[in-house]
């Protein structure tokens, strides 16, 4: 079992379907955000696409700008910005504006770009995204110091650059790389000193992966003297939860094929065997959970042991369930599933147990003390009958 308080958050591609109104579906995200908050979830990550029709947040930080207004508490994340895709002065001037507009709430995360469709549109080889990627991310944390950079890569120039204003957060934000099956997002951690987002934690590709890269990250960190901490480990994966499995399967038949087809739709991986229920067999091969609280604890449990610490569960926000099923399913994981690894009521169950062992005692006590106040108002009363008591003090220990 993890020593680490474990915190908890989700992932936010977001998945709209394609026959959804997306004005209303980006102000839903809006309202998951609000939701989320309200719940005590600690962090959420928000994606950048820009092709394939379903995940239709182009900017995370336009939509981490509207969220911070509405929120007071929940950290808010680049999940990720696609670092090829922009000049880097300009992603890191967006960052430190939004670390200050937030006081510190915002983290940032960079990936290389996940749907190659985005690049091939940019004119981008999808071949060179990682290579770009890691050029990207060392000229913003030299940028995020108050480095100044003259360098001309393949791609971008920068003649004197630096930032005129630099981070609220010091040093500079809290940096996470995402890491699926390559090792690429596990050699940049391990090399800058920076948190993971393991993205398929819970698919069988990327589960029997975690170790392997975590190793990767542990080994190049010990490379530049360093060792990776766990507590900067995030593991995302999917679930949808109810009062019962039963509802929970009911539930998330509403929107769990459209889901799936989004996914082979981008590269074919999730492919159901003919005659097979597609929701159950996803559960079955432990994609991801549809059950109750206990079965979201197994799924983080069963991550904990194939893993061993991490500090931070994300959910991959998915539109499995509609609107009011989905924030159901936060409330629940936020009332059972949250307080049994934070261990908030260990102390409430042992002084429940206290008062059980000790009931014969301290109800014996109980009444002897009752007993005792009626004898004494008795004897009162029996005085007054007799004319041979005293007024009582108006005040104190003896008006009783």
């Amino acid at each position: 079992m993890s020593q680490i308080n474990l915190r908890h958050g989700i992932f936010l591609p977001p998945f709209h379907p394609n026959e959804e109104n997306p004005t209303q579906c980006l102000e839903r995200d809006l309202d998951l955000i609000e939701w989320l908050d309200k719940l005590g979830f600690h962090e959420a990550w928000i994606g950048e696409h820009h092709s394939a029709g379903y995940e239709i947040i182009s900017s995370p930080e336009i939509f981490i700008a509207f969220a911070a207004e509405r929120t007071r508490h929940i950290r808010l994340d680049t999940g990720v910005v696609s670092l090829p895709y922009h000049h880097p002065m300009m992603i890191a001037d967006r960052i430190v504006q939004l670390d200050h507009m937030t006081r510190g709430r915002v983290m940032f995360g960079a990936g290389p770009g996940l749907l190659a469709s985005d690049a091939i549109m940019m004119g981008i080889d999808p071949m060179t995204q990682r290579d770009r990627m890691a050029e990207s991310l060392d000229a913003i944390l030299r940028l995020f110091r108050g480095e100044v950079i003259t360098e001309k890569t393949d791609w971008y120039t920068m003649e004197g650059a630096r930032l005129h204003l630099l981070p609220y957060t010091k040093p500079h934000p809290e940096v996470a790389v995402v890491s699926a099956v390559t090792p690429s997002g596990g050699r940049l951690a391990g090399k800058y000193d920076l948190s993971m987002i393991c993205v398929a934690a819970t698919n069988p590709f990327g589960y029997d992966a975690l170790a392997s890269n975590w190793q990767i990250a542990c080994d190049m960190a010990a490379e530049h003297g360093r060792s990776m901490d766990p507590n900067r480990l995030r593991l995302v994966g999917p679930m949808h939860i109810a009062e019962t499995r039963e509802q929970a399967f009911a539930n998330a038949r509403w929107g769990f094929e459209r889901y799936l087809g989004y996914l082979n739709n981008n590269q074919p991986r999730f492919i159901v065997p003919p005659g097979q229920d597609a929701l159950e067999w996803f559960v079955e091969n432990r994609y991801g959970v549809c059950g109750t609280p206990d079965d979201a604890i197994a799924l983080i449990e069963r991550l904990q042991d194939k893993q061993g610490e991490f500090g931070v569960f994300l959910h991959q926000a998915h539109n499995w369930a509609d609107w009011e099923a989905t924030k159901r399913s936060y409330e629940l994981y936020a009332r059972y599933v949250m307080p049994h690894f934070s261990k908030l009521n260990e102390a409430r169950a042992a002084s429940f147990q206290w008062c059980g062992d000790n009931r014969a005692e301290f109800s014996a006590k109980r009444q002897a003390a009752a007993k005792a106040m009626f004898d004494k108002h008795e004897a009162e009363q029996r005085a007054l009958r007799d004319g041979a008591a005293t007024a009582r003090p108006a005040r104190g220990r003896e008006a009783w």
